[in-house]
């Protein structure tokens, strides 16, 4: 992060599925709007009331940018780090025109109301690989393929038998 950007987290709801473009150089970027609505708490009348929504522009680029278009779908919980960005441009009519948006640095499902199955994307995966790639990384998320005890078992260590890590 550089000197004078603003740093921002916001938890809220897609509005729609992320859109995934490419650039002219092929570069991905992935546009999604977050709305973040407030809860507060009326103790005279024991309820929760919504205060005013804000609907926040976001855009992941490269591998996160399909990250995020595999995975996150319309009205998902989310939690997006990033940094506030203000792009400004003139109309036809030569009106000036400013808008916020966030660059997305980090971004992930809420757990709050919700459980998620996380998939590590290999290196094989980012460089286009077929996904039979997947099964030669011991450290994917996906059941390794067994390892025959005479190949040393897990990454070289000395076979015990087991099909367990060392650890």
């Amino acid at each position: 992060m550089s000197v004078g950007e603003t740093p921002i987290t916001v938890v809220g709801n897609l509005t729609d599925d992320p859109e995934l473009r490419f650039t002219p150089q092929g570069v991905a970027m992935a546009r999604f709007t977050i709305a973040s609505t407030p809860r507060t708490y009326d103790k005279a009348s024991g309820q929760w009331r919504d205060g005013t929504a804000l609907f926040l522009r976001a855009t992941a680029w490269r591998e996160m940018a399909t990250n995020v278009a595999e995975s996150l779908t319309k009205g998902m919980r989310v939690v997006v780090q990033g940094r506030l960005v203000q792009h400004n441009w003139k109309t036809e009519q030569g009106e000036n025109r400013s808008m916020v948006g966030l660059d997305v640095d980090e971004v992930g499902p809420s757990l709050r109301f919700a459980t998620a199955k996380v998939t590590k994307v290999t290196k094989a995966q980012r460089n286009g690989a077929a996904p039979a790639a997947r099964q030669a990384d011991p450290w994917s998320t996906d059941a390794p393929a067994p390892v025959p005890a005479s190949t040393g078992g897990w990454g070289g260590a000395p076979a015990s038998g087991t099909e367990e890590p060392p650890f």
